[in-house]
């Protein structure tokens, strides 16, 4: 099928089928204005790319959530963009509102040198737990931790239940702190 001289509604259909051409002219015809409206909220030409191929991957994955009969895909598409990008902005705010906030509350507190080394090797025995999960439960926990995600969000780039989601975090998390209780690691998160 020549999908350069499809409808809206066809190119969905098609993606529905996993024609990955017809995502190819969706890409085509829309993603100048997916890239363009996601860098006008968030400033940064980086995550702007990161949002578009997040959007098309939702399209690629869900594309019966794209109802052409309530609207354009260009609009569906737009719409899905600019949520993502303020869901991003909000992320990035708090990241950087949370990151303030030790900043100052280190240096109120006489935060020295001892206590930040001490400080980068619980990030390190972390970051090696982190690293004997089971995959599904690593990636989970690293887009909703470490990359600062929802867990909607998370859901949404593994392709997987929110449902689904929160139990890998949750199981992933116990076994987290088992391991660091096993390595001797006292730190106040893990009590949680």
């Amino acid at each position: 099928m020549d999908y350069a001289s499809a409808g809206d509604g066809a190119l969905v259909a098609a993606i529905g089928r996993w024609q990955d051409a017809a995502l190819a002219e969706a890409f085509r015809r829309h993603s100048g204005a997916v890239h363009g409206s996601a860098r006008r909220v968030l400033n940064s030409a980086s995550l702007a790319d990161e949002v578009t191929q997040e959007v098309f991957l939702a399209l690629w994955r869900e594309p019966e959530a794209f109802d052409v009969a309530r609207a354009s895909l260009r609009t569906l598409l737009l719409t899905k963009t600019h949520s993502r990008a303020v869901d991003l902005v909000r992320s990035e705010t708090a990241r950087h509102s949370r990151e303030e906030r030790t900043a100052f509350d280190r240096a109120n507190a006489g935060y020295d040198l001892e206590r930040y080394v001490a400080d980068l090797a619980v990030a390190e025995q972390v970051k090696s737990a982190v690293g004997t999960l089971p995959e599904a439960e690593r990636q989970a926990i690293e887009l909703a931790y470490f990359a600062g995600r929802t867990y909607r969000d998370v859901a949404t780039v593994l392709g997987e239940p929110e449902g689904t989601i929160k139990s890998r975090i949750r199981s992933g998390l116990r076994r987290l702190r088992i391991l660091l209780i096993e390595h001797g690691v006292e730190s106040p998160w893990i009590d949680s």
